[in-house]
């Protein structure tokens, strides 16, 4: 607030962890915003994150007279022009969008606050060309991923940053336990038990996105063995589970966390494309294969999946027997502590 009033420009970093709420905080900031007649956009890394975001925004805002609206790269282009008139009349009051908002032909009546989610997925420059479509608006950029303080001073140095360190009231913390992979069948089975309960469960695979990250054979190996762990789950629990890594088709992979969101599935098997931005309260359980594997702050991203509503919720780690020291530490670290800023610190 005392940034938005000063009279100056908001330049400020908010670092919230997994699940802490950082969307109303963007909110309470847009209010003001909007009362005193400019409009607020929200950039984030990808649609599915968007749509989320948009349905949160719609749910607090409802009765206020409130117009939002969402702008991406894959809708229709009549789609696209109603909404970029719209926009630059002034008749949408918030924005939420992909990359597709810093495009040149995009204009606002008089934008505002430029909030951006998941911050480190945007280059400066694309920062820059959505900063620019306003008078010096205010800009807040928000991040899950807590950065050491000594990090932060480097990196962002010439901003003002919050720390969001609480969690909503009432979310019990995720049971986490780590699990030899030789007791997958165990595992299995348990899964088992909790579908006929009505669970819904992450299935992770190790996955690498980037190629250039492992040799090609290793990647290819790793996608191979996880459409052979959906291929497994499919004969064992049925039609009611989805796949989603980067390798799939946009649509597809959109249709299976939209189905899992929704009723259709109770398994999704995915690799760390659901690492960040995927919120389905009704999710309690997940598994993350070869947890040796991940690095920390992925490890808790990951776990932050679950635990979003006051359901019990449960993270089990599985790992090689044979895996390095220091990979042993990482989970020991993930199991004692739920604690984003402590983990960052590690």
């Amino acid at each position: 607030d005392e940034d938005l009033y000063s009279g100056g420009r908001m330049l400020r970093l908010l670092q919230g962890d997994v699940g802490s709420g950082k969307t109303v905080v963007a909110l309470l900031a847009m209010m003001p915003m909007i009362e005193a007649g400019y409009q607020a956009a929200l950039m984030v890394p990808t649609e599915i994150l968007g749509k989320q975001h948009l349905t949160s925004i719609r749910e607090l805002t409802k009765g206020l007279g409130i117009n939002s609206a969402m702008l991406t790269g894959k809708m229709s282009t009549t789609e696209r022009r109603t909404i970029m008139q719209a926009l630059a009349n002034g008749e949408i009051h918030i924005i939420v969008g992909t990359h597709a908002l810093f495009q040149e032909q995009v204009s606002f009546s008089q934008l505002g606050l430029v909030v951006i989610d998941e911050q480190h997925r945007f280059g400066v420059n694309q920062r820059l060309a959505l900063t620019s479509k306003g008078v010096k608006p205010h800009v807040l950029l928000m991040t899950a991923t807590p950065i050491p303080r000594s990090l932060t001073m480097t990196a962002y140095g010439d901003m003002e940053c919050s720390l969001l360190t609480q969690k909503p009231a009432g979310r019990p913390r995720i049971d986490t336990r780590a699990v030899p992979l030789d007791r997958l069948d165990e595992v299995v089975d348990g899964l088992k038990r909790a579908i006929a309960q009505g669970a819904k469960i992450y299935w992770i695979c190790p996955l690498v996105e980037e190629p250039d990250e492992l040799t090609k054979k290793d990647f290819e190996g790793d996608l191979a063995a996880t459409e052979e762990r959906y291929r497994v789950f499919r004969q064992v629990f049925g039609e009611r589970v989805a796949m989603a890594h980067g390798k799939m088709k946009s649509a597809e992979r959109e249709e299976a966390l939209e189905g899992f969101a929704g009723n259709a599935y109770d398994i999704l098997v995915a690799t760390t494309v659901v690492e960040v931005g995927v919120n389905v309260p009704d999710a309690t359980i997940i598994v993350i294969e070869h947890a040796e594997r991940f690095g920390l702050a992925q490890l808790h991203q990951l776990r932050g999946r679950v635990g979003r509503s006051d359901k019990p919720s449960s993270c089990l780690l599985l790992y090689a027997a044979r895996c390095s020291e220091a990979a042993k530490q990482r989970l020991k670290v993930i199991r004692e502590s739920d604690d984003g800023f402590f983990i960052a610190e590690k």
